[in-house]
């Protein structure tokens, strides 16, 4: 079994979590069963729904909280019928809004607000239960029960101070205790003082042999326990961004990144790291080697792949560019619009369109209707995008930091060409400087408007007096290293 251990997943989910769907269909391709492992608490939303919603199949899935119940991981199925038959009366008035529900009982503020699945069906993901104008309790379902938070008025604010997990037959599993944040966890035969001691017991029960395969995505506040109940198992550390600080690096020292750091000093117990890209695999080895003295077992493979090139089925739409990412200040999104409004001065054919979702969005929109560019420059929100890339001309990339980028391979796969700056590691690795687009030089000096500056240029030179038809060309013949068959093959020597 490969066991493939995570935090959190949500909507707008990282490149983490689409870098982990996509290996999920790998493994399946090559016969290898896996299981991806969720530590973080969820209660907004049932896990479920998220990880359906990247790809992932529900029997491939392990929520810490649910792993010591016989809960299965389901979508929300109960309904308000099923809610009605626990009330305690059925004297009550009921109303809805949208997703949410409201039965109001006799009394002084004695209600239960009701939180569906959607807005049309009347499935049930929570209710939150509120006495005498306290919140008291929620419960969240899926099929069932599968546990509730309790709640006390302290310093006139809702207080939670346990949370009660259960079987499907409605007995306790188990409780965790809550105390302003620091937790226990209470059995019938055990009691463990903390989260860390929660995860590593989870490990323990797994019962790992030399024959399972452990992988591990984030190690923040899980690494220590996965690595101490791990037995036999061969453990490999997935490296997703860039792995250290070149500001905080010189001859003699290097500042490892934070997430990184703890796996990287417990290289003896790690039997190998998976870099996406080669130059990131070299330059790591290359660190361990000078500053720690150790030869690490690193490994190449892609956090995606390519099931087939996509060509266009029509002419692609003249002057079109595109860019895809979370809507997070990080990826610079900001600066992408920036340079399309001053190359639309020179090229008014130009349009963007901006895919993804995130916090950034309303900045966004604000700095589109800013510069009037609201007929070229469209957000689209969140789409599958595996069959839009062919029919554009360019991917143009703000982010000044990418450890692969997807959206990168899921473009050079489409023919695309790229503009972009010359930042580790993915920009590099999926852009050919004048082949297939170009490499913008940087580094710490360059001031934000030389950045948009440099973007601008590269657009218009693009548009103006490059060959598109060698640019993509040259893209497609960079995407088929990425095509699924070999980057399976690289996992299959690993996991067996």
């Amino acid at each position: 079994m490969v066991y493939n251990f995570n935090l959190g997943i949500g909507w707008a989910s990282s490149g983490v979590e689409y870098a982990q769907s996509y290996r999920a269909v790998m493994l399946r391709d090559i016969g290898a069963d896996a299981k991806f492992v969720f530590t973080d608490m969820i209660s907004a939303e049932n896990i479920e729904h998220l990880t359906r919603n990247i790809g992932f199949l529900d029997s491939e899935i392990i929520w810490l909280y649910t792993f010591f119940t016989d809960q299965k991981i389901a979508p929300v199925t109960y309904t308000l019928d099923d809610l009605k038959k626990t009330l305690p009366t059925d004297v009550y008035t009921y109303t809805r809004n949208g997703k949410i529900g409201r039965l109001v009982f006799q009394g002084k503020n004695n209600f239960y607000t009701v939180y569906f699945a959607d807005e049309q069906s009347e499935r049930v993901h929570r209710a939150e239960i509120v006495s005498g104008g306290y919140l008291i309790r929620k419960d969240f379902f899926t099929y069932g029960r599968v546990f509730s938070e309790y709640y006390a008025p302290l310093d006139h604010k809702a207080h939670l101070y346990l949370r009660r997990f259960f079987n499907e037959d409605g007995t306790v599993a188990y409780e965790e205790i809550n105390d302003d944040g620091k937790v226990m966890y209470q059995f019938r035969d055990k009691i463990l003082c903390s989260k860390e001691e929660f995860v590593g017991y989870m490990v323990s029960r797994l019962e790992l042999t030399e024959e399972d395969v452990v992988l591990i995505d984030r190690t923040t506040g899980i690494g220590q326990a996965i690595l101490q109940n791990v037995g036999d198992a061969r453990v490999g550390i997935i490296i997703h961004a860039d792995h250290f600080s070149e500001g905080g690096t010189d001859d003699n020292y290097i500042l490892w990144n934070n997430f990184y750091e703890y796996s990287f000093a417990m290289h003896r117990h790690v039997d190998f790291y998976v870099t996406a890209t080669d130059e990131q695999n070299k330059l790591l080895r290359e660190q361990f080697l000078r500053y720690g003295g150790v030869e690490p077992t690193v490994y190449t493979i892609p956090v995606g792949s390519l099931d087939e090139l996509k060509y266009p089925t029509i002419n692609r739409k003249p002057y079109s560019i595109l860019t895809a990412s979370r809507l997070a200040a990080e990826k610079h999104i900001d600066w992408v619009i920036e340079a399309v409004v001053k190359a639309h001065e020179t090229i008014p054919q130009l349009a963007l369109d901006i895919y993804g979702k995130g916090g950034e969005e309303q900045k966004l929109r604000d700095l589109i209707k800013k510069h009037e560019a609201e007929d070229y420059i469209f957000l689209r929100g969140q789409q599958k995008l595996k069959e839009i890339y062919q029919d554009y001309e360019l991917y143009l990339a703000g982010s000044m930091s990418e450890g692969f980028g997807l959206t990168l391979m899921e473009a050079v796969g489409g023919g695309l060409p790229i503009i972009g700056f010359d930042v580790r590691y993915g920009n590099p690795t999926f852009i050919d400087e004048g082949k297939n687009g170009y490499l913008i030089p940087v580094d710490d000096h360059t001031s934000p408007r030389e950045k948009v500056e440099a973007l601008t240029d590269r657009l218009i030179r693009l548009f103006t007096e490059a060959d598109l038809d060698s640019f993509h060309e040259h893209s497609y013949e960079k995407a088929k290293g990425f095509l699924t068959k070999e980057v399976e093959l690289r996992w299959k020597n690993i996991v067996g």
